[in-house]
């Protein structure tokens, strides 16, 4: 019988030729005090026990009525948790923890000038700041529940302030991330109908005071284009009583909200009672082609849900000083920064700036200064922090018992240096894969009960059982050594409940591929999609490959993006690297490697085959790169993503690389098709 490892892959299988890496394991120290140490948890959290057990994580929270049904599966895939039930989440955020922890602070405001002082919000500080602003959207601006409120706005206190505002009020907020267009923001706010936008005059990026405000005016001329008008749009000032932008207030339309909020001093709103299945979010994913979607959230199965993930996963305590550095604008920063911490009662990090601003030291001086013993970012983050100040962290005395890296798989090469020298080999890590439109963890280790393996995400979490198929809707064996399309048997709380306004693209993108009978009201028959490739090793552990659209075929082998970049980086000059599928009149698409190096290294044609030789090394001669670029810098989003589409452009000859207004660095994208495209004539 041929090994199964070896095989020629079909078309409806990718080849995977990553080797297993070893375990590290929890210390002592973690174990004694971890929230999830039980490992009967899992038993308690089993399909025989589903879907009741997720009664574990909403009696997490404070309810007005206790729900009657754990899960409605009436209408399937539409899934409503906890019907019957009602609660607000602002409450359960805020004005529930003040009895304990009236005078902790909620929220560390870090800006990015270092001479500007860090600003503790306490609970009780926040709860009269989110009455206050609610007061104002309810009676300034006529918000109700079930409204729609846009909120454009950077990283700054007042942005889960308005969030929770609204929250308070029942009405549903839609946070566009601030680094986005003011075009961006209107076709959210066109798609939700949303007649308000809470914006911010300017904010500090790089060193630099940014003007947003005139981010306003284009996203209202937009939005006027599409027939929607814009009532209200409320300004923050970033200096409180100076402005710092110069595009002046549009009369009738724009508002101050510091001068406003005088006439709401110490002003209370009760909390609206809403039903559990109502929603409290949307949040809309940002595909490079497409009309972006909005993921609806609902109140009690997204809150409850991100609250049980944040105790066990995140193993956060009261008493736990929690720093994700993601932007609220994007999932990891709804759940991780904003609603999970502050519905457990901890101290959470709002971070404005960029990390290596002003210098690489600057995201450990903030770890130091605020006692931060949880920390939690992206891979890209973790190589850029790498690449700019690799001896940075052991200058300075923090110490992390827990870390999290999220949003794309980790090299296992960079997950190294993240638990030896980020972590100082003793905080734990878990290596978390979910989605904007699952809401909250869907794989990862639990810390205290499981070993961390780099590069893997770890098994299912509680109350998850994800599964790999293959093309045609058969299970992958774990230990197979092959790879596939990873889904979820079972529906989960924090899972989105539509696409707002296209239930039709929801069905369709997310659960028809595999759905063997669509007249079906059982669970079971509606598996969850990701669109995410990936293998299940023989301990269950899930290795993430990367999006399905991202695997290359290479004459009819496909090849996962990720196992290439992860050859690329073996090589110690490399920083960062991306690789695209570029045309090819032979084999249909061949691989294009875009590298970026560690500071003090040149590019050469030494280098240049060194990278070519491990990959092939890693992998297979098939997939040796057609091309290797050593570019000074890859063009990133403001959140430090790699635009691989601007990439892919250039490898395949387009004069039209796309929208760069969104780039962080939009020169270097000149820089990258003069070489990339100078180097094939």
């Amino acid at each position: 019988m041929a090994d199964q490892n070896h095989v020629t892959p079909s078309e409806a299988e990718i080849a995977v030729h990553w080797g297993e890496e070893e375990y590290y394991h929890p210390s002592p120290e973690f174990i004694a005090q971890a929230n999830l140490a039980d490992r009967k948890a899992y038993e308690r959290f089993s399909l025989e026990h589903f879907p009741e057990c997720f009664k574990e994580y909403a009696d997490l929270l404070d309810w007005d009525r206790y729900w009657e049904t754990t899960l409605d599966t009436s209408n399937p895939p539409f899934w409503k948790w906890f019907v019957g039930g009602r609660l607000n989440a602002a409450h359960n955020c805020v004005d529930r923890h003040l009895p304990r922890h009236r005078n902790k602070t909620a929220i560390h405001f870090v800006p990015e000038p270092e001479d500007e002082p860090i600003q503790h919000v306490t609970y009780q500080e926040l709860y009269l700041r989110v009455n206050e602003f609610a007061a104002l959207l309810r009676d300034f601006a006529g918000v109700e529940a079930g409204d729609r409120v846009t909120i454009h706005m950077p990283m700054v206190a007042e942005l889960p302030i308005a969030m929770l505002a609204c929250a308070r009020l029942g009405a549903i907020h839609s946070v566009v991330f601030g680094g986005f267009s003011g075009k961006a923001a209107a076709e959210r706010m066109v798609d939700s109908g949303s007649r308000v936008l809470v914006t911010m005059d300017a904010y500090y990026r790089n060193g630099k005071l940014l003007d947003h405000k005139e981010k306003a005016d284009v996203t209202v001329a937009e939005a006027a284009k599409e027939g929607l008008t814009v009532d209200k749009v409320l300004v923050w000032q970033r200096h409180p009583g100076r402005t710092s932008s110069p595009t002046p207030l549009v009369e009738g339309r724009d508002v101050l909200v510091n001068d406003l909020l005088k006439e709401y001093r110490h002003r209370t709103v009760e909390p609206v009672s809403m039903p559990a299945e109502d929603p409290l979010f949307l949040m809309y994913t940002s595909g490079s082609t497409g009309k972006p979607k909005g993921a609806q959230h609902s109140i009690g199965g997204y809150l409850s849900y991100v609250a049980g993930t944040t105790k066990y996963y995140q193993d956060l305590h009261p008493e736990d000083v929690y720093w994700c550095m993601a932007d609220i604008g994007w999932i990891t920063g709804h759940s991780y920064i904003v609603y999970g911490p502050l519905a457990l009662g901890a101290s959470t990090v709002v971070y404005e700036g960029v990390p290596t601003y002003p210098d690489a030291g600057r995201p450990w001086r903030i770890a130091e200064e605020l006692g931060v013993n949880i920390f939690h970012t992206s891979p890209t983050a973790i190589r850029g922090l790498r690449k700019a100040g690799p001896e940075e962290p052991g200058k300075y005395h923090y110490h992390f018992k827990h870390m999290t890296t999220v949003g794309e798989p980790i090299e296992p090469d960079v997950w190294r240096w993240y638990y030896h020298v980020v972590g100082k080999g003793e905080a734990v890590i878990v290596d978390t894969w979910w989605q904007t439109e699952t809401g909250g963890f869907l794989c990862s280790t639990a810390p205290a009960l499981h070993a961390m393996k780099p590069g893997s995400a770890g098994p299912g979490v509680l109350g998850v059982y994800p599964v790999v198929f293959d093309e045609n809707g058969n299970e992958i064996p774990a230990g197979s050594g092959r790879a596939g399309y990873l889904c979820i048997r079972n529906p989960w709380p924090g899972q989105f409940q539509t696409i707002w306004g296209d239930p039709d693209r929801y069905v369709r993108t997310y659960f028809a591929r595999f759905n063997k009978d669509p007249g079906s009201q059982d669970w079971r028959d509606w598996p969850y999609m990701a669109g995410d490739g990936a293998m299940q090793a023989e301990d269950g552990y899930i290795r993430i490959l990367g999006r399905i659209d991202d695997v290359i075929n290479v004459a009819g082998h496909r090849l996962g993006t990720k196992e290439i970049e992860n050859a690329a980086l073996s090589v110690p000059e490399v920083a960062e690297a991306a690789v695209v599928a570029a045309r090819d009149e032979l084999k249909g698409t061949v691989p294009d490697l875009y590298v970026s190096l560690h500071p003090g290294y040149e590019a050469g044609d030494g280098l240049v085959k060194r990278i070519s030789e491990a990959v092939v090394k890693e992998i297979s001669p098939i997939a040796r790169p057609r091309s290797i670029h050593i570019v000074p810098d890859m063009p990133k989003t403001r959140s430090g993503k790699i635009m691989r589409r601007i990439l892919a452009a250039i490898s395949n000859g387009s004069d039209d690389v796309g929208d760069v207004t969104t780039l962080a660095n939009p020169e270097v994208v000149e820089t990258i098709r003069a070489m990339a495209q100078g180097a094939r004539r």
